[in-house]
């Protein structure tokens, strides 16, 4: 057996048109990097979506957070956030502090905020202290409305920088308690003895 040999043949033509072979990678997947992989550091990242409390809720406790939050149902105790919306079916019995508050439902309590909207359907009780604010036609509200400059500090905040360190005045001791009637009395003892003598 024999086999012919192709030394003589000519070699096929190369085609012009073929394209170009790809590299065949030797990197598992899982070690290659992603243009999202390589993307600057920099970019910001989108904001969270609000915190939401549905109307079959109720929360006993106080909230805090530094995000936003929508509250349906009942909550009873305090509030901070930044963004905080208080629904047509929400009640609150406590306080509230945040950057900006729009109120919609039924509130207990003092309000705190750099923008703070009562809308048509809301009902306050309670004091507003507020860098701007604005109350529709039609909200209820009891209580009273102060502007200042930083809503967001506490009442405690504010009494510790407006009170001046004092110290107690000294106790002095306290003064013997006289008897008159006991002295008249006394007198008297002495009166008699003296005379029986």
């Amino acid at each position: 057996m024999f086999s012919k040999s192709r030394i003589n043949d000519p070699a096929p033509k190369a085609s012009t048109d073929a394209a170009p072979a790809k590299p065949v990678e030797t990197t598992p997947s899982f070690m290659r990097t992603t243009a999202a992989d390589s993307a600057p550091s920099h970019v910001t990242k989108s904001k969270p979506a609000a915190s939401i409390f549905a109307a079959d809720m109720t929360v006993t406790g106080n909230l805090k957070t530094t995000g936003d939050v929508v509250i349906e149902g009942v909550v009873d105790g305090d509030i901070r956030a930044h963004l905080l919306t208080v629904g047509e079916t929400a009640t609150i019995r406590g306080e509230i502090v945040a950057d900006d508050i729009v109120i919609n439902g039924r509130v207990i309590g003092r309000v705190r905020g750099l923008k703070v909207r009562l809308t048509s359907s809301a009902q306050v009780e309670g004091d507003i202290i507020h860098k701007t604010i604005a109350i529709e036609s039609g909200a209820h509200f009891e209580g009273s409305v102060q502007r200042q400059d930083d809503p967001l500090q506490t009442n405690r905040e504010n009494q510790m920088r407006s009170e001046s360190p004092v110290a107690p005045a000294p106790s002095a001791a306290p003064a013997p308690k006289r008897h008159e009637g006991s002295e008249v009395v006394k007198q008297a003892a002495e009166a008699k003895k003296s005379a029986n003598h």
